[in-house]
């Protein structure tokens, strides 16, 4: 084989190299985004149920009008943070963390109303937004998992190089909030 021959030979080789590592980042980042996406279907499905929730409840629900209203009002800024393409991550998550916790104080609440309880639309509902916040909750870890792949590859060497040299940058965590980190009570 001849030099030149051997040259054009490695020369390929580093060219093909640097297609497929290339190719790999674009493929991660495009994984992240999507799981990213998989997070706000689910949100969605969460902001659509909601209204059907507090229409069910309110019939019963005549002196808990505040908890009601906090609810409308978290959704209503979940959703504009949600739409908003400047937010943060950080500001999502809050939004979303306020929502998940007034959601919880209904179901709360609704301990209160035998009636609300044994309704079957309430019932429903209630295992809807419970799947639903499973289903976020799956979404999350996903979109972690992804970002924890594309973190590592644009860390790693020799990937590391080329995606500093194309400005690839690492993407944030979903992580809980600090109330969330506290211990759980249940009294009896």
């Amino acid at each position: 084989m001849s030099p030149t021959l051997i040259l054009v030979a490695i020369i390929v080789a580093i060219i093909l190299w640097i297609i497929a590592m290339y190719n790999g980042l674009i493929q991660s980042k495009n994984r992240v985004a999507e799981a990213a996406s998989d997070i706000d279907v689910q949100l969605k499905r969460r902001y659509d149920l909601i209204p059907n929730l507090v229409e069910t409840v309110k019939g019963y629900m005549t002196h808990e009008r505040e908890t009601l209203v906090k609810l409308t009002e978290a959704r209503a800024a979940a959703m504009n943070v949600s739409k908003n393409p400047d937010a943060s991550l950080k500001e999502k998550e809050a939004a979303e963390n306020q929502l998940s916790g007034t959601l919880k104080t209904l179901f709360a609440v609704s301990e209160n109303y035998p009636e609300l309880k044994a309704s079957q639309n309430f019932l429903q509902l209630q295992d809807e937004i419970s799947d639903t916040e499973n289903k976020i909750q799956a979404a999350r870890r996903f979109y972690n998992g992804n970002v924890r792949d594309f973190n590592t590859k644009i860390q790693i060497f020799p990937t590391n190089i080329f995606a500093n040299a194309l400005k690839f940058t690492a993407f944030e965590f979903f992580a809980a909030q600090e109330n969330e980190k506290q211990s759980v009570r249940v009294k009896f």
